[in-house]
């Protein structure tokens, strides 16, 4: 039967890889079916293997990765629904569309494993499209601004108390997990084709509990923090969001979400992105603060956040601030601004890997007359930021800054000469749909694990969280619930191995798995001319 099945496969390589692509995501969230993208990375590998050529290999690889990226991103099509001026058909044409272009990474690593195992055996192909993979995903995050959603390995992820065989992220990185899934369906199909039973249930068995035991504190006590935070999930829908007739509500709802429960004295008060309908910065034409709930005031603005923040708090809330020349908006920022007592404006950070065709218009001179526009309200596009940095906030320590999209980036979400105590990630994930918030989390998590650090998500319609430094969910609000998290944010743990080397240890595990193959190819052929 299984000899039919690949028969059936190799004489249809292509509609085979769409199917397989499908398949190996429905690993991650919400379904979270790891052993399914295990199966469809087995039979991809040995799809893979047994094509003729690199060309073959490569239509492969897209395919596969037109099917995968086609479910895995289906939210996105969600995002169109709340922009009026384009028709929510066109959310449906844009996931594939997407998928055309990100299908190219799957098809490069294809290309790759062909080009270094040439004339290898099973084992020594594996390793090096492993080590492809690895390599393809890092491309992937980077190049034309990165889209960096959904990695392979984020299928390795486990539950909220059990992060699972990402665990090891701190010494791994996130796309050498990918590359580590790769080895692990490899290996069960190398063992499972010499009918090795016994090495085979003892494979899926350790993998099977890397996933589901609670390692991270079943041997170290469990670490309280010492700085008390207040985080909100207002529950304010996408739909409502940008309509200035629900400003004042929507104000008036996260701000009763936030009233001091009793006098813990020093508290971290955290709101989601676009969490203040107002512009709180001054110095802006009167127009601009016209639609604003605060009487068209930027100082009572921030006066009524500091008497909601009340004393001993800080806020740190999401907010839009505009870029002024010649009297008007040329420009605006996706911006994190922190608020004291006494609603005096005492830090803030502006988003850097903003959306393409959501918070601004790529190719605008081309697109516009066209009839495009982007998906987040307005005309102005938002300009991006310098990057990832920490905020000294004193008494409510060292924080580092990633709004939505950004925590996607691995190994681009923390200043490295000058490491935070903890992350904050506001966002808004009303866009997103079903499927969009809980990959968004999952995602967070793992950024959590790979930095040793602590990640404070507030959203405004869920999913909000406490993950602590080990990766494990400690707190959350669900989606569509308005309610709000107290607690004490969690410790960091000691810098980790990533911490330190970014993405150059992923690409070093690569390096590591394209020279075993190498070697295991080399190997064999020297056993061949002995025989």
């Amino acid at each position: 039967m299984l000899r039919k099945a690949a028969d059936r496969a190799r004489a249809y390589p292509k509609l085979t890889s769409l199917c397989l692509g499908v398949l190996a995501a429905c690993g991650f969230p919400p379904l979270g079916l790891w052993p399914l993208t295990l199966i469809a990375v087995a039979g991809f590998a040995l799809l893979l293997f047994w094509s003729v050529n690199w060309k073959s290999a490569a239509a492969a690889g897209w395919f596969f990765g037109l099917g995968h990226f086609t479910l895995a991103n289906n939210w996105i099509a969600t995002a169109f629904t709340y922009q009026e001026e384009m028709p929510v058909l066109l959310g449906w044409a844009a996931v594939p569309l997407l998928s055309l272009y990100l299908a190219v990474y799957p098809a490069v690593a294809a290309v790759g494993a062909k080009l270094v195992a040439r004339g290898a055996g099973f084992p020594a192909f594996g390793t090096a499209f492993a080590g492809s993979w690895i390599v393809s995903e890092w491309l992937r995050s980077w190049v034309f601004t990165g889209f960096a959603w959904d990695p392979l390995g984020l299928a390795f992820l486990g539950g909220f108390e059990e992060p699972g065989i990402a665990s090891i992220l701190p010494w791994v990185g996130t796309y050498g997990l990918s590359g580590l899934l790769i080895v692990a369906a490899v290996l069960i199909t190398v063992l499972l084709s010499r009918r090795a039973w016994l090495g085979t249930a003892g494979i899926i068995a350790v993998i099977t509990a890397g996933m589901h035991f609670p390692f991270q504190y079943t041997f170290v006590p469990r670490v309280e923090g010492t700085l008390p935070f207040t985080l909100v999930q207002p529950d304010t829908r996408q739909e409502n969001l940008n309509d200035p007739s629900q400003f004042e509500a929507q104000f008036l709802r996260t701000a009763m979400l936030t009233r001091k429960a009793e006098d813990t004295g020093k508290r971290l008060v955290l709101w989601p992105e676009s969490g203040v309908p107002d512009y709180l910065r001054d110095g802006y034409p009167q127009r601009y603060y016209n639609q604003m709930t605060a009487g068209g005031d930027p100082a009572f603005a921030r006066f009524r956040i500091g008497r909601v923040v009340d004393e001993g708090g800080l806020l740190l809330t999401g907010a839009v601030d505009l870029e002024i020349k010649d009297g008007r908006a040329y420009g605006a920022r996706n911006a994190v601004t922190a608020i004291d007592e006494n609603g005096t404006i005492v830090a803030g950070y502006d988003k850097a890997h903003l959306v393409p065709y959501g918070e601004y218009l790529a190719l605008r001179w081309l697109l516009e007359p066209l009839g495009a526009t982007r998906l987040v309200a307005g005309t102005i596009d938002f300009l991006p930021g310098p990057g990832p940095q920490t905020l000294d906030l004193g008494d409510w320590g060292q924080a580092g800054i990633q709004i939505c999209y950004e925590i996607v980036f691995s190994g681009d979400v923390t200043d490295p000469e000058n490491r935070p105590d903890y992350i904050f990630n506001p966002s808004n994930d009303g866009w997103f749909g079903a499927w969009g918030p809980p990959q968004h989390l999952a995602q967070a998590r793992m950024r959590a694990i790979e930095e040793g650090l602590p990640v404070l998500r507030s959203t405004t319609t869920g999913i909000s969280a406490v993950i602590d430094a080990n990766g494990v969910v400690r707190q959350h609000i669900p989606m569509h619930r308005a309610s709000r998290l107290d607690g004490l944010v969690p410790p960091a743990n000691s810098p980790t191995l990533f911490s330190r080397w970014g993405n150059m240890l992923p690409l070093a595990w690569a390096m590591l798995l394209f020279a075993l193959s190498v070697l295991q190819t080399s190997l064999v052929a020297r056993r061949g001319l002995r025989s």
